[in-house]
């Protein structure tokens, strides 16, 4: 009977302090359901920032690398862990209950077969309880059901597999430059609005080596990978349709890193930008009028989303004097998501060749393409 007394009082109140009433009350409940935002000013500290963000809404871990076996067979791969956070409430109180739902984590594994010219990738789905799937905070180890990312002293450790067991990497990866963090002043701008952004750094240059399985074989494999990690709670706007984006490690040992977010009207997003990395492992910013990208290819339809994809590129940066070509290894490297993110995207190993500097240049790429096909794209940047 307590609530009819509980009505009986409110009735009795004069008519303009019901709706204050509801103003107070709903302001805890705003206030536990704030994430933080990205915002400049960020002091990044390594390796503390290697290791989970849960403060923020939204988190990933992305990996992509070139292996080559013993007998000269190349592969691409790509393994990716995104957090997304869906009860902030839980994460402020820091609730370590084993039965803890408050995030959940996706995961990608794709592997590119240059010489086969095929394209396999598998996907996980899963709520932060029992320990099914998670990220510490207080060090490196992100995973997902039986797929990590770990770090062992200065290498990581990352491994996956697919549900049939025919592709399976376990890799070390020990970086050859320090963490480059993009953007200016902490945060790398993706709209015009007050955090719409994230804090977002790379390790360019990986030395990459371990045991690459396939249909229960063991490869032994060498190569060279990339590591992004961003963290974020309110990236892109309403506006914005998807992007291109671009990791490049020349033989030279520079890299690049370019994207370009594509408005709903077809233009280029102001904010997209991009970074150099030299070989001692200084980096500038790049804003958008420092370079171009055009397509330089043919265009490509995946069977599965129905989206159509350029294939094939042309980037220049005046500033650096270089000018670069790049080719996707093969068409078809789509992953379609319905089982995880529901997002369909291109993420492709690509070859590097053009000039520097008046001189010859080579070297590799990931290419990933969002917001070309018919699914939501709110996911990696």
């Amino acid at each position: 009977m307590w609530h009819w007394y509980f009505l009986q009082m409110i009735k009795r109140l004069p008519k303009w302090v019901i709706p204050v009433l509801g103003i107070l009350l709903l302001i805890p409940l705003a206030l536990a359901f704030q994430y933080q935002a990205a915002l400049p000013g960020y002091q990044y500290q390594f390796p503390r920032d290697h290791a989970s963000h849960p403060d923020y809404k939204t988190e990933w871990w992305y990996y992509t690398g070139h292996l080559q076996t013993q007998e000269g067979k190349r592969y691409g791969y790509e393994l990716t862990f995104f957090r997304v956070g869906n009860d902030s409430s839980v994460v402020k109180e820091k609730s370590t209950s084993p039965w803890n739902t408050n995030n959940l984590y996706a995961a990608h594994f794709a592997l590119s077969d240059e010489s086969n010219k095929t394209f396999h990738y598998s996907e996980k789905l899963n709520r932060s309880g029992l320990n099914v799937a998670g990220a510490r905070t207080d060090t490196y180890y992100v995973w997902n059901e039986l797929w990590l990312a770990e770090q062992l002293g200065q290498p990581m450790l990352i491994r996956a597999d697919s549900p049939d067991g025919k592709h399976e990497i376990h890799l070390l990866l020990t970086s050859q430059k320090p963490p480059v963090i993009h953007g200016k002043n902490g945060v790398s701008q993706k709209a015009s609005c007050e955090g719409c952004a994230s804090h977002y750094y790379s390790m360019t240059r990986l030395k990459t080596e371990g045991i690459l399985l396939l249909e229960g074989k063991a490869y032994p494999v060498t190569g060279l990978s990339w590591m992004d990690h961003e963290f974020g709670s309110n990236q892109l706007a309403k506006n914005q349709q998807g992007w291109d984006w671009f990791s490049v490690q020349l033989t030279d040992n520079t890299e690049l890193m370019l994207y370009l977010l594509r408005q709903e009207n077809g233009q280029i997003d102001p904010n997209s930008s991009g970074t150099v990395v030299y070989t001692d492992g200084r980096s500038r910013h790049l804003t958008l009028k420092d370079f171009t990208v055009t397509n330089a290819g043919p265009t490509w339809t995946s069977p599965a989303s129905k989206g159509t994809y350029p294939i094939g590129w042309r980037i220049s940066v005046p500033s650096e004097q270089l000018t670069l070509n790049i080719t996707p290894a093969f068409e078809n490297q789509e992953l379609f998501t319905a089982g995880s993110t529901n997002v369909s995207y291109w993420e492709g190993s690509s070859h590097v060749s053009g000039t520097k500097q008046g001189k010859s240049v080579q070297g590799q790429a990931y290419v990933e393409m969002t917001g070309y096909a018919p699914q939501s794209v709110k996911g990696k940047l």
